[in-house]
């Protein structure tokens, strides 16, 4: 675990202005109703003039018609019983910025969160962030795929990003917070809630600590954590608890994905609880590459229909490679273990090469549906795997391999344990 250890060197917290400032200096009320987007706005406008400041958020709800944008050096600290809550009028998160929508660049609304090429930028305290979406920007699920399509679409016409224009006649909801080219980054400590559409987004970032988060998101699409393109990030102490993937680690889509070619790599995940749609998840928009995962010391929260799912299809490109599962344990899940590079079996021209993950002391109570899957595809198998020390005690299938090779096991029941054998009577 060199390598671990190594990337943990290189994760430093940003250090946090001591120039404090508080939010009802600037006007705002924790009421519920009275609108605190300018004071906020003229809070960091403060925090700019000064190069740095934390702007502390008393107990009170705080309604924000629009999007609170960070600047360099500054930290929003959230008290005991504060709560940011975002209005749902959608032309309020205009003028579009730049962004990102499931791996391919474009200008869409403001993240409600949004930070944008700057650093060490902080996000702490006991308070709830409330993305208000099941009241808004949710509600535009069902009228995101002309827009969807349409991305992808330039995507792989490779049309310029200053052309890919997405906000008002388009559909695609924001992110709750999205880090888009920043350095030094923390959040800690906050409750997450009610996002749009993916809750905390690391977009082209690097040097990320997010710790003692508590999620509870339940919208469509609600990921926990999406690295993308970043590197250099420890994911420690969360309580998971959302409708999606707990923590989905991407790379960029297909055509710019490739050209892209900034893996997302050096993650730590440790000392978590999983509760949702998945737990650990690679893909499947991944065509730079994920490289370098650790997942270690994690529990369960409650239910997960696959624990640990690495995915992509032939369209991508790209690798999947260097992962390390230690010391994990699920209860009930569909699956156990799911890898796949023929993902929704469809694809073609770029499969993905998946090789290097190394399972150990992974405890399952149930697998209703596979316990360790592994697709591959006929003209690239997935290969090099290592299984040690796995343990599920109730499984449907217990392997389902196909397309790999160079799979090794040590230690490994899946069902009732065969002990000595019975002697002949």
């Amino acid at each position: 675990m060199e390598k671990r250890d190594e990337i943990l060197q290189n994760i430093i917290p940003p250090k946090i202005s001591t120039y404090t400032l508080l939010l009802t200096d600037f006007g705002a009320k924790g009421d519920s109703s009275t609108d605190c987007k300018p004071a906020f706005d003229k809070a960091i406008k403060v925090c700019k003039e000064k190069n740095g400041g934390k702007i502390i958020v008393s107990a009170g709800t705080y309604l924000l018609n629009g999007p609170i944008h960070f600047v360099d050096n500054t930290s929003i600290e959230l008290k005991k019983g504060a709560k940011l809550v975002f209005g749902t009028n959608a032309a309020d998160y205009l003028p579009a910025v730049p962004s990102s929508w499931e791996g391919t660049f474009l200008y869409n609304y403001s993240p409600l969160i949004y930070a944008y090429q700057v650093k060490n930028i902080a996000i702490t305290g006991e308070g709830t962030i409330d993305g208000n979406g099941k009241d808004g920007f949710s509600k535009w699920y069902d009228l995101q795929k002309p827009a969807q399509e349409l991305s992808r679409k330039m995507n792989h016409e490779n049309v310029p990003v200053k052309e890919r224009l997405f906000g008002e006649g388009h559909y695609l909801r924001p992110q709750l917070i999205q880090f888009y080219g920043c350095q030094n980054i923390l959040i800690e400590g906050i409750t997450i809630e009610n996002s749009p559409f993916w809750s905390v987004h690391f977009l082209q970032s690097e040097n990320i600590t997010a710790r003692k988060i508590k999620f509870n998101s339940f919208n469509k699409n609600n990921d926990g954590f999406d690295p993308e393109y970043s590197k250099n990030i420890l994911i420690e102490d969360i309580d998971f608890n959302n409708a999606d993937d707990n923590v989905a680690i991407k790379a960029g889509r297909d055509h710019e994905g490739r050209k892209t070619a900034m893996s997302s790599e050096n993650i730590i995940i440790r000392n978590c609880r999983f509760k949702g749609l998945h737990g650990v998840v690679i893909g499947s928009e991944m065509s730079a590459g994920v490289q370098h995962v650790f997942v270690e010391n994690c529990t369960y929260g409650g239910y997960c229909k696959r624990g640990i799912y690495l995915k992509s299809n032939p369209d991508r490109g790209g690798f999947i490679r260097d992962i390390y599962i230690n010391d994990v344990e699920f209860g009930d899940v569909e699956d156990g273990v799911f890898i796949t590079s023929f993902y929704h079996g469809e694809g073609k021209g770029f499969v993905t090469d998946i090789y290097d993950v190394f399972v150990d002391n992974l405890k399952i109570k149930t697998a209703s549906h596979g316990g360790l899957v592994i697709q591959g595809y006929p003209t690239q198998k997935v290969s090099n795997l290592h299984f040690s020390n796995v343990k599920i005690d109730s499984c449907a299938a217990a392997i389902s391999f196909t397309n790999a090779e160079q799979i090794v096991f040590s230690n490994v029941v899946i069902g009732k344990e065969v002990t000595v054998p019975s002697a002949v009577k």
